[in-house]
Formats: C-alpha cells, structure tokens, sequence
C-alpha cells in the first residue's frame, strides 16, 4: 500500500448537495413545456442520467420538443442559479486541510464542463484544484474506469498513489476499476457505500484517513 499523494473528488452529493437544485430546474423547464411533474415523487429521477430522464418524460413533453434543446434548456437554468448552492458541512475545511498538508486535489464528475464549472464556481475552491474531469472530456463515464485513469494520468500519478471520494455505486465502481483507493460518503448514516473499502458520514473525518501514516514496512 502506497501513501496517498492525491485526492479525486466527486462533486454532486460529495462537495455540494446540488440535487435539489437539479430536480427544481428539471421541473421548471418541464412546466415550460406544459409537463406538470407533480404526480412524481421527490427525487425520482435523483441520480439518473439525463438521457434516460428524457426517455421517461418524453411523453409529457410536446411533440416537436428536441431533447438537445430541452436539455440546454436545463443546463442554462442550472448555470443561472448555481449561485444558490452550497458545500456540504465540512467540505471546504477538507479541503484547505488536505492542501495544506501538500496533498494534490482534483474534481472527477460525471456532469458535463458547463455544470462543473458552475459547481466549481459556487465552491470558490478553483485555487486549491489542479483541474477537473468531467462528462465532456471522456469517451465513457462513470462507472467505467475513464474518468479517474484520465486524472490519475493527467497528474502524473500512479492510479494506487491516489484516493477518490465518491458517494455514488458508479462513482466507486469507477475509482475502484480505475485502481484507486475509494472512500464513500454517506452523510444522512446510509450504511456502506459499496465498493468503497471505508465509508465515512462526515467530511471532516476524511483528513484522518488521507493523512494517515503508514505501518512500519508498508510500500
């Protein structure tokens, strides 16, 4: 077992609780199209793709709508109201511990450049980031392995050199396939993420396990 010289950070539901304002747009754009959402419950399409969204409410939506327009729609909106959002507790105090420990910090997410940027924004932690990896910048997303393999690669690390923070199976599943250590973050006490080795339900635990020092021998 190698030190971790490098953190991957997920971002929706690991550094901003961005959901709510995702599902607030989601159904602000539908109503401008005449979709009423209200028959479904609160965070139904929580964690689902945009692609499949569209499949599900397509219906709803009037015929000659195209799915690029309605989802650049969306985007627009969120962008528009990013400034709402707020980091998760203990989110930005990791972050200047993990920092000011010299540990390299990258974000890793499965929404597109437009989004990240706006959650990056409302974070203010672009000085403490090297970069980014989103949706855009990878062939295949979570929960294959691209995404984290791009990081690890773009840092010049080896990908066992690294620990990704996620609080998503897909977000894992890729950290893990990708050869990294995973730490999940539960923090409404979820149980365990799998296939996280450790799963946490408070940010302001991680620094511990990060800075942890090797036992006698490791390597």
């Amino acid at each position: 077992m190698k030190a971790i010289r490098a953190v991957a950070w997920d971002i929706d539901g690991t550094l901003i609780d961005s959901e709510p304002l995702h599902e607030a747009v989601l159904v602000e754009v539908c109503e401008l199209h005449g979709a009423d959402l209200s028959d479904l419950p609160q965070n139904h399409f929580r964690g689902v793709h945009m692609p499949d969204v569209w499949k599900a409410l397509k219906s709803r939506l009037p015929e000659g709508l195209e799915e690029a327009a309605w989802l650049d729609a969306i985007v627009e909106r969120y962008i528009e109201r990013a400034g709402e959002l707020q980091p998760l507790p203990g989110a930005i105090e990791v972050i200047e511990t993990l920092a000011d420990a010299g540990v390299r910090q990258v974000c890793v997410s499965n929404s597109n450049r437009s989004v990240v940027d706006a959650n990056l924004r409302a974070l203010a932690i672009l000085d403490r980031i090297d970069f980014s990896i989103s949706l855009d910048d990878v062939v295949a997303g979570k929960p294959e392995p691209e995404p984290y393999l791009a990081a690890a690669q773009r840092l010049g690390f080896s990908p066992d050199e690294m620990a990704a923070i996620e609080d998503s199976v897909a977000g894992a599943t890729s950290a893990r396939a990708a050869g990294m250590r995973v730490f999940g973050i539960a923090p409404h006490g979820d149980g365990h993420l799998e296939p996280a080795e450790t799963t946490i339900h408070r940010l302001l635990d991680l620094p511990e396990l990060i800075l942890r020092p090797l036992p006698l021998g490791a390597r």
